[in-house]
């Protein structure tokens, strides 16, 4: 195995604790960024690239017919391998928003197309749940399941916002484990239902998901009611049966204690390497352990760990994921060292493995949990930034670096970027702002009033424009008046200029006679007399 630093290229702002990667044809992708979308990249989803000892960005754009994809921090991500004629996908519940509002969507993520210059083009479609729907929550685990010739989602843990009825001020930020209930969705109709097991009597939250067919293990995790990471070892079984699913738990005594930890797949087979994560709220697991699922249950192996570096020793917060079959990244803050242009230092590591298994077992799932970005203490499970699998041929590819993510080539959003100043009576909070128009994945819809000192911008929002009449107010040089100064916006049609017509001086001729004077008889007979 190899343990390999990476310097991330004009990127390392945007990958914090909370994001999410994921695979699709063979790429690695970044969702959930720092922020909201960058106007260079206005899906919120990056490419990732790892090559000669550097990691650089890439823009992802999204087909014509796609949802809009807030960034959601710390959701339940599971991929989904082709079955029934169905290309991979992933799906993606939950999670917080950087505004930490707690999402309760289900989304589904496929590829769209290739263009000729090998760009990838992703779809998003928000799936409708109906029935027993699971509240909002984050930290939590979705894992695929066989049986009897049909597929299923399983949903387990997470944290969420206390009830409605017991929030007071002090406590409205707080949040709880979510009750030890499973939800089963049915991706075929979109219908959901809880089941709940006496043996599942305490909430999870950040724990590990591995599913084999029929039976779905959770691993460790941690729980916010006693405050600890028991080592706890679960096994669900789920039937699918013809009228209502049949679910049986089971506990096994070979759990150990771990939450947030790093996790990836080794191949196509059922075999799984663990990295990472915490033993308890004043310690990191710095151990690696081998996973394999075979017909008998879950093995749990010892594995040799890297060589670790000073700087991943000494750190009190790591986060990370898989970047493919047997590989890892992971990341550690630079502990406030002001001579670290980065506030992360960012590793690559690679396990070497042999006599693997390559033949395919059906579909397979994996879900590991995400982490919050609370104020809280220095190893609270919040510090996991997950990260996909299988980003095989990234290093041959053929790409070219023109769509490569610049961070220094973002204005500075905070003056003329993309939250400019509105009016006073604006009800659009950039911090919480969320896109109303579809022009909005682009800029927000902003107008120019042409009054007032200089000007200023106005959301269309606050106009109460529909998108028609704000496309239709957009074409042409048109003047427009916000509400402050004369109600809905509206063209002030320009004055004709007054042309003052030339004066035309009429040219001197040359050479021209001019008319000879009459003279009266009498000055003759005067001038005659005088030059006499």
């Amino acid at each position: 195995m190899t343990l390999q630093p990476l310097t991330p290229v004009n990127c390392g702002g945007l990958l914090q604790p909370g994001c999410s990667m994921l695979q699709l044809d063979g790429e690695v992708l970044l969702f959930g960024q720092k922020g909201w979308p960058k106007r260079s990249c206005p899906t919120g989803v990056f490419g990732v690239r790892l090559k000669h000892g550097e990691m650089k960005l890439r823009a992802i754009s999204f087909s014509n017919d796609s949802c809009y994809l807030p960034p959601l921090r710390c959701p339940a991500v599971c991929r989904l391998d082709p079955y029934d004629g169905l290309p991979e996908s992933y799906l993606i519940h939950g999670g917080r928003t950087p505004n930490n509002e707690i999402s309760s969507s289900l989304y589904v993520l496929t590829m769209d197309s290739r263009g000729c210059n090998r760009k990838l083009t992703l779809c998003c479609k928000e799936k409708e749940l109906v029935g027993e729907v699971p509240v909002g929550r984050y930290g939590h685990t979705m894992s695929m399941v066989q049986s009897h010739g049909k597929t299923a989602c399983v949903l387990f843990g997470g944290r969420s916002y206390m009830p409605a009825g017991e929030r007071t001020t002090e406590n409205w930020n707080s949040v709880v484990d979510c009750p030890p209930e499973v939800f089963l969705f049915d991706l075929e109709f979109g219908c959901s239902s809880v089941h709940s097991l006496p043996e599942l009597c305490n909430g999870l939250s950040f724990h590990l998901a591995f599913s084999r067919e029929d039976c779905v293990y959770f691993l460790g995790g941690h729980s916010i009611s006693s405050d600890s990471r028991p080592p706890r070892l679960f096994r669900l079984h789920v039937e699918l049966l013809q009228g209502s699913p049949l679910l049986s738990c089971e506990t096994l005594d070979t759990g150990i204690s771990i939450s947030s930890a790093i996790i990836t797949r080794t191949g196509p087979s059922h075999r799984y390497i663990i990295l990472g994560g915490y033993q308890s709220d004043s310690q990191k697991r710095m151990q690696c352990s081998m996973v394999t699922l075979d017909e008998k249950g879950i093995h749990l192996e010892p594995l040799e760990s890297p060589k670790w570096t000073q700087d991943i020793v000494q750190s009190r917060t790591w986060f990370g994921g898989g970047a493919g079959e047997g590989k890892m990244l992971f990341a550690v803050p630079t502990e406030g060292r002001s001579s670290q242009p980065d506030a992360h230092y960012f590793y690559h590591v690679s396990f070497e493995t042999e006599g693997e298994d390559k033949g395919e077992e059906g579909t397979q799932g994996c879900s590991q949990e995400s982490t919050d970005y609370d104020e809280s203490p220095p190893l609270e499970d919040s510090e996991e930034l997950y990260f996909g699998r299988e980003p095989h041929e990234l290093e041959d590819s053929s790409d070219g670096e023109e769509d490569t993510y610049n961070e220094d080539d973002e204005e500075d959003e905070s003056q003329t970027g993309y939250w400019i100043k509105c009016s006073l009576e604006c009800h659009v909070d950039p911090n919480t702002w969320e896109p109303y128009y579809s022009t909005e994945l682009h800029r927000p819809a902003m107008i120019f009033c042409s009054r007032g000192e200089g000007g200023h911008w106005v959301h269309a929002q606050c106009m109460e424009l529909s998108e028609t009449l704000l496309l239709k107010l957009s074409q042409g040089g048109k003047k427009y008046f916000c509400l402050d100064h004369g109600g809905l916006p509206y063209q002030e049609m320009t004055p004709p200029r007054q042309i003052t017509p030339l004066k035309r001086t009429p040219m001197k001729v040359k050479d021209r006679k001019t008319p000879t004077m009459k003279i009266s008889p009498v000055k003759k007979s005067f001038f005659r007399r005088l030059f006499n």
